[in-house]
């Protein structure tokens, strides 16, 4: 059974870092593109990140652009968003996210259809 666990999240100050992982279980990761997506309080989801399942390439949200960095361990079934120079607008749950193999690293929520349970990320001083 195809399965994402997020981990990570917390209480950080603006202008500080976090690395949330996101650890695949009952598949492999090597044909898959994962995505990170995000939901504040009363805002609907919205894409952050993705990684292309093939050359590792990446997608950024224009909000998170030089602050974050998606990467992927294929050896350990696991995809990495390092967040720096966190602010307070970046405070929502944090999803991982994959679809159909092969599928292409986008950022619409609804190309994905296999999501993790979530991590909240705090940032407040």
């Amino acid at each position: 059974q195809l399965q994402l666990v997020e981990s990570g999240g917390g209480l950080v100050q603006p202008g500080g870092s976090l690395r949330l992982s996101c650890a695949a279980s009952g598949f492999t990761l090597d044909y898959y593109a994962i995505g990170w997506f995000r939901q504040a309080p009363g805002k609907e989801r919205e894409g952050v990140s993705c990684v292309r399942y093939s050359d590792s390439s990446t997608n950024y949200a224009d909000s998170v652009q030089g602050r974050f960095t998606i990467s992927r361990d294929n050896a350990k079934n696991t995809v990495y968003l390092q967040m720096n120079s966190l602010k307070s607008g970046d405070k929502a749950i944090y999803y991982c996210a994959t679809g159909l193999p092969f599928s292409p690293c986008v950022l619409s929520p609804d190309r994905y259809d296999s999501w993790g349970q979530g991590t909240q990320v705090t940032v407040s001083s």
